[in-house]
């Protein structure tokens, strides 16, 4: 989940070589709060889960997506709303995004994408026709997500029942809905990938942060941002203004450990009850729900051992 690159209008204009006017609507560039590059090796990170039903790959795809909160932004929130049909809102200082249909729908879904369209958008945060997503879509951490994994996500998505939800528009305040600038800020901030795995940290650590960086996306809301919407790598999953405008906590060991011991954050993460009873807010609770409460124990197991891993980091300073 990612080195800060600060930067102010000056060196954004020495950098990018651009005039005023271009750099005036740089520092306006659309990134929210919250994917085909060339073949990865499979980093033997998906848990070999089957059932009687369904066949080893959408197993796994089902999974995969539960572990990647997939439902969470491609599901309304409204009362009997259609999985992964769409229309969930997510509120942000640039406008209102929406998450699409991802049913394999032929005209509102992805029934006519192929695997190559559905690695580009995870890979490359590009659409079938070339055009670049708003990081609204966190590429940005699917980008590691390794081709196996993308394979198994394919081909659960394909086995979905169809749904002719139409998508709603991204209701963007300009000059944020113009898409050229996601090109300038991928230039500067975004760099595709599959996960590689650390040959110093144990195997449980590795896919403990696989699950965190790539799956999870969990830097997509828990590491701040600078003023062009980046992640700042040096306050990684330290918590601060997340994607709504609503405080996120730190998740590195000057917080967690501090607050929780292993047992008590793994309670949290599979039920979501504290220690003191208490329950998350809602965001958090439907991540809880919908992802960590339905990974298998080992996974969550490794996810805790990644986050005790971590740096610690302060919390961050309240600006004045």
């Amino acid at each position: 989940m990612r080195s800060l690159l600060r930067l102010d209008i000056t060196s954004l204009r020495a950098k990018a070589g651009l005039g005023l006017i271009t750099a005036v609507l740089l520092t306006a560039i659309v990134t929210v709060f919250s994917h085909a590059a060339t073949p990865q090796q499979n980093t033997g990170l998906t848990p070999a889960i089957t059932t009687d039903a369904l066949s080893p790959s959408i197993a796994r795809g089902a999974y995969l997506a539960k572990a990647a909160g997939c439902q969470g932004c491609h599901t309304d929130k409204a009362e009997g709303a259609i999985p992964f049909a769409g229309g969930r809102a997510l509120k942000t200082p640039f406008g209102t995004f929406y998450g699409p249909n991802i049913t394999p729908d032929p005209q509102n879904g992805i029934g006519q994408w192929s695997l190559q369209d559905f690695t580009r958008a995870l890979r490359l945060g590009q659409r079938p026709d070339g055009a670049h997503y708003f990081p609204a879509f966190p590429y940005t951490s699917f980008t590691q997500i390794s081709d196996n994994d993308v394979a198994d996500l394919w081909a659960y998505f394909k086995s979905l029942p169809p749904n002719k939800r139409a998508n709603s528009a991204h209701e963007i305040s300009f000059p944020f809905q113009f898409r050229f600038l996601v090109t300038i800020w991928q230039w500067l901030y975004f760099k595709p990938g599959a996960f590689e795995a650390n040959p110093q940290l144990s195997p449980e650590i590795n896919r403990g942060a696989y699950l965190t960086n790539a799956l999870g996306h969990c830097t997509e809301c828990h590491t701040p941002r600078n003023r062009l919407g980046a992640s700042r790598n040096d306050r990684f999953l330290a918590g601060g203004m997340g994607p709504e405008g609503k405080n996120v906590p730190n998740l590195t060991p000057a917080r967690l450990k501090k607050q929780w011991n292993d047992a008590e954050l793994n309670d949290f993460l599979s039920s979501g009850q504290t220690p003191d009873g208490d329950v998350p807010a809602e965001a958090m609770r439907e991540v809880i729900n919908n992802s960590t409460g339905q990974l298998t124990k080992e996974d969550l197991k490794a996810l805790i051992a990644y986050l005790r891993s971590l740096p610690a980091l302060p919390e961050e300073k309240k600006e004045k």
